[in-house]
């Protein structure tokens, strides 16, 4: 029997190793497979719901090619521990966003890069400095977008965000402290568009959409891929960033060289993720998880069927 082992931590990722430990494999179990296949590949996720999607399908599919699997879910701090957890071989893999790596590790500036050469310049450096590269893109951005109320947009005609500069005065803004407070979040947004809202109030993360929906705020910061936004009993609409502010998070699989050595079909399989979300397949499947309570791994699982890389 395979060990698939999900761990669940908010700690340090360096603070995984003992819990890793725990979860053993049995030699000669996968036939046909090097020896190397008996050691388990080591995932790691950031603390959303988004990212234990995304190590479940990676999981699934790993399993599915003969190797042993450790997820460990929610390592505290994201990118900033995981990232240093990899260079010292804590962990084999992970999903990371394009700008997060391009900005939290290699320190550049995102602003006016092109998409595509950022993913070469990823794959080169990461290599030269880290032994590790990008795998795949499974092809949703999740990024910064500006989300209204139905009624708004249909009231004032709304589709891009140019559109609010003449009528965001009549209309109340509602954004988490962290996006109002950050450089390249609610200022740069006012400043870029022209905005000048009625009325700017700090709310919860957690309680911007119902704020939304009750009429308490009409405009509020949003993600591309958050699960309200696929939420049917929710009349939002999202606006098109027409004057190319925010900068894009695609999301891959960071690897370390020597796992796609010691695992042969590694990076075949990991392949497969590529282009199989779009911005609002992930929106429906973050809203499957958070909002209806289904379990992490069977959605996934059944995402990956449905697109027949999963055996049913």
């Amino acid at each position: 029997m395979k060990c698939f082992k999900r761990l669940l931590s908010a700690g340090l990722a360096l603070a995984m190793t003992l819990t890793l430990a725990a979860c053993g494999t049995t030699s000669g179990e996968n036939a046909g497979q090097d020896t190397a296949s008996s050691e388990p590949v080591r995932i790691a996720t950031k603390p959303m719901t988004e990212q234990y999607i995304l190590g479940e399908m990676l999981g699934l599919l790993i399993e599915q090619a003969g190797y042993d699997v450790e997820i460990t879910k929610g390592v505290g701090g994201g990118t900033s521990n995981i990232q240093p957890a990899m260079e010292a071989g804590e962990f084999d893999l992970y999903p990371e966003y394009t700008s997060s790596g391009w900005v939290l590790v290699l320190d550049h500036q995102a602003e006016g890069v092109d998409d595509e050469a950022m993913f070469t310049q990823l794959q080169e450096e990461y290599e030269e400095n880290f032994g590790m590269t990008w795998v795949g893109m499974y092809g949703f951005n999740n990024t910064f977008t500006v989300a209204v109320r139905g009624d708004i947009a249909e009231q004032y005609g709304l589709e891009d965000t140019s559109d609010l500069a003449a009528v965001a005065g009549e209309l109340t803004f509602g954004g988490n402290p962290d996006y109002i407070e950050r450089e390249d979040g609610f200022g740069a947004l006012c400043q870029t568009y022209g905005l000048e809202f009625g009325d700017v109030v700090d709310i919860d993360i957690g309680l911007k959409y119902q704020a939304l929906a009750g009429g308490d705020i009409d405009v509020t910061n949003a993600f591309t891929t958050d699960a309200q936004l696929a939420n049917p009993d929710t009349d939002l609409v999202t606006l098109a960033d027409d004057k190319h502010l925010q900068v894009n998070y695609f999301c891959s699989t960071v690897v370390r060289q020597d796992a796609l050595e010691k695992f042969p079909s590694l990076e075949d399989v990991l392949l497969q993720m590529d282009g199989i979300l779009t911005d609002q397949e992930m929106a429906s499947l973050n809203y499957q998880v958070e909002v209806e309570g289904l379990d992490e791994q069977d959605v996934a699982r059944d995402f990956l069927t449905q697109k027949g890389l999963l055996e049913a």
